[in-house]
């Protein structure tokens, strides 16, 4: 008879016990010359950013846990349970909480995973109707319309990963061609008890359901690709990703005490999960604790946020902070490489303010030609093929903030997130030099003609193109454009 695994309690791995696993042990020495500080890497380029999970799982010894919008059916999320799976099988106590917007196609997948010994799945805010999720939107809308937008990946509670990468191909340069381009890290020290300590929150909260409680499964067998995702396993495009991925070396150079980080404080926050219940308080809401962290600007502010829309109470404190002498650049999807249509209508409604007002706006473009991230490296902010999906800013070139939390008021007040900010002039710095070196060639500069018309300015080599209308937009977008601002849906965007 199948275990019954039903609202098993369980915790995070405790210090002491991390310590004695292979890279808690690896990193107690390194720690305990920087106490109450965390050892920060970021992790830009796809590739490694993918290597580092795997080789993580591959390293785990005692506990794994992993906490994800969205887990694709495709090459990097096969590669992924196949880790998990292997972990588990030696040992390992495998926790995975989804949110059950973004893992269409994947319930016998989860299933066959969750009936291995020492796996946990568990479904955060889950549909009721499981064939036809969209249903839900329509019969329990004010539920179902709030997500776990949260990304990480702890091991052993001794090294944790997050940023704003979900599972998936077009996330780490898997499949080739379009590639959304992010911005994860890795994080050593102090900061990875914070992550295991809100894990455990998330994981007991009442919106996580245990997946054998949510699915009737006549099958017996446990997880292989082989049998529940074939497809991956003859991809041609497997193996060249995988002797790609054999170019990273970044958990060995850490267990031999050679990979280097920025030690710096860094703090978690995160929304408390009642969030998707609407039950929560705003003094538990990320963007209050993020605003009491940051503190006023004095001098910049750069901001990089695929989604962007700032409110009309957003334009009035970027402009109050832009007159008294704030520097404030924002760089966001341009119409072209955005994926969500009336997120860019959301935002385009408040560009000809916020130019007036001084901030200077960036759009990434996007290009026909395809970007094998296998082969070559890209920046954190783009390429002409590329979709931006990066979430930071850095304030007065001294502050750091990397996570999910995208600039628009779902992630404000009704999307769970979690991110870091780190006090460190050497990463906002970093950043600030990567962006301005980036966007120019990147993507299209805004600015405002005499007659405060729009421009898009754009940069090829010594060239310089102006467009006088928005680029790529047709009759049909234009269209939808305009009646997408005749809507107040700002509140759900």
């Amino acid at each position: 008879m199948a275990r019954v695994k039903s609202r098993i309690s369980s915790v995070s791995l405790s210090q002491a016990e991390a310590q004695k696993t292979s890279l808690g042990s690896a990193i107690a020495p390194l720690a305990a010359l920087h106490p109450q500080q965390s050892g920060i890497r970021l992790l830009a380029n796809a590739k490694d950013a993918f290597a580092a999970r795997m080789l993580l799982a591959l390293s785990a010894e005692k506990t794994l846990d992993l906490q994800y919008y969205i887990w694709q059916k495709d090459i990097t999320g096969a590669l992924l349970f196949e880790a998990l799976t292997a972990a588990a099988k030696r040992g390992v106590r495998v926790r995975l909480l989804l949110d059950d917007n973004g893992i269409n196609g994947l319930d016998q997948a989860l299933s066959a995973l969750n009936r291995l010994d020492n796996v946990q799945v568990r479904i955060f805010n889950p549909f009721k109707q499981r064939r036809f999720k969209w249903l839900g939107f329509i019969t329990d809308f004010s539920r179902v319309n709030r997500r776990m937008h949260n990304k990480s990946f702890t091991v052993d509670n001794s090294v944790t990963v997050i940023g704003g990468r979900n599972i998936g191909d077009d996330y780490f340069g898997a499949a080739g061609g379009i590639l959304r381009q992010d911005l994860d890290l890795m994080a050593i020290g102090s900061v990875v008890e914070q992550v295991s300590v809100d894990f455990d929150k998330y994981w007991a909260s009442a919106s996580a359901f245990p997946l054998e409680d949510l699915l009737t499964c006549t099958d017996t067998g446990t997880y292989s690709t082989a049998h529940y995702l074939p497809e991956q396993i003859t991809n041609p495009k497997r193996k060249r990703y995988l002797d790609a991925l054999q170019q990273s070396s970044l958990v060995e150079t850490l267990l031999a005490n050679q990979l280097s980080f920025e030690w710096k404080t860094a703090t978690m926050i995160s929304d408390d999960p009642a969030k998707a219940l609407g039950l929560h308080r705003n003094d538990t809401l990320l963007f209050h604790k993020l605003s009491e962290i940051i503190g006023q600007p004095q001098k910049s502010i750069l901001l990089v946020t695929p989604y962007f829309v700032p409110t009309k109470a957003g334009v009035k404190a970027f402009s109050q902070l832009a007159s008294s002498g704030v520097a404030i650049s924002v760089l966001t999807n341009s119409m072209q490489a955005t994926d969500v249509l009336p997120v860019h209508a959301g935002y385009a409604k408040y560009r000809k303010a916020l130019l007036k007002a001084g901030v200077k706006l960036y759009e990434l473009r996007a290009g026909v030609e395809q970007i094998d991230e296998n082969l070559k490296k890209i920046g954190p902010f783009g390429s002409s093929a590329s979709s931006l999906h990066a979430k930071t800013f850095a304030i007065d070139s001294k502050r750091l903030f990397v996570g999910s939390f995208n600039f628009d008021p779902r992630s404000m007040h009704l999307n769970t997130e979690l991110g870091f900010v780190i006090d460190s002039p050497v990463l906002a710095c970093q950043v600030e030099k990567e962006f301005y070196q980036q966007v120019s060639q990147t993507a299209y500069q805004l600015s405002l003609t005499d007659k405060q018309k729009i421009t898009w300015t754009e940069t090829n080599g010594l060239a310089k193109t102006i467009h006088n209308t928005e680029p790529g937009m047709t009759l049909f977008s234009r269209a939808a454009l305009a009646i997408l601002n005749l809507l107040p849906i700002d509140w759900l965007l």
